[in-house]
């Protein structure tokens, strides 16, 4: 893929993170814990990488609005809509993930 200019590039990757957020949007239950045990990182981790992208932009994003962004809806909202208490499998697993 050399061939790709930098801004074909940056419009790519935007694309297909659109799409990442699409298709965890469209798969609430996919759990946070569940990605974890299965990738190694989750919704809240791809909310703190986009913090960071901004503050590495100096672009003036808080955790909550990358946070939002991620989610499509304040944390908290998706929390209670979506979120279901960790099972005790779920828990082990996670546990047992970098051993």
């Amino acid at each position: 893929m050399t061939n790709l200019d930098q801004q074909t590039q940056d419009q790519l990757d935007a694309a297909t993170f659109r799409r990442l957020l699409k298709h965890l949007d469209q798969n609430k239950d996919a759990q946070n814990i569940d990605l974890m045990i299965l990738a190694g990182f989750c919704r809240n981790c791809l909310g703190k990488w986009y913090k960071k992208a901004a503050d590495d932009l100096n672009v003036e994003v808080s955790d909550e609005q990358a946070r939002e962004r991620v989610y499509g809806m304040p944390y908290s909202q998706w929390k209670s809509d979506h979120q279901l208490p960790a099972t005790p499998e779920q828990l082990a697993a996670f546990a047992n993930r970098n051993k």
